[in-house]
């Protein structure tokens, strides 16, 4: 399996998503959809990494 480095826009994107679901354990009305936005972030990082291009 050849793995891509995502570009800069996707790494950006999970970055964005995951601190906002870290800062969501923090803020009442977002900590159920805390768990969510980290695992969206996960797999955003992880499809930047297994599609070249994305």
């Amino acid at each position: 399996m050849k793995l891509s480095a995502p570009k800069n826009i996707t790494f950006y994107v999970a970055v964005v998503l995951g601190v906002i679901g870290i800062l969501g354990y923090f803020i009442g009305s977002f900590t159920p959809f805390a768990p969510w936005l980290i695992l969206i972030a996960f797999l955003v990082l992880v499809a930047g990494n297994l599609f070249e291009g994305l």
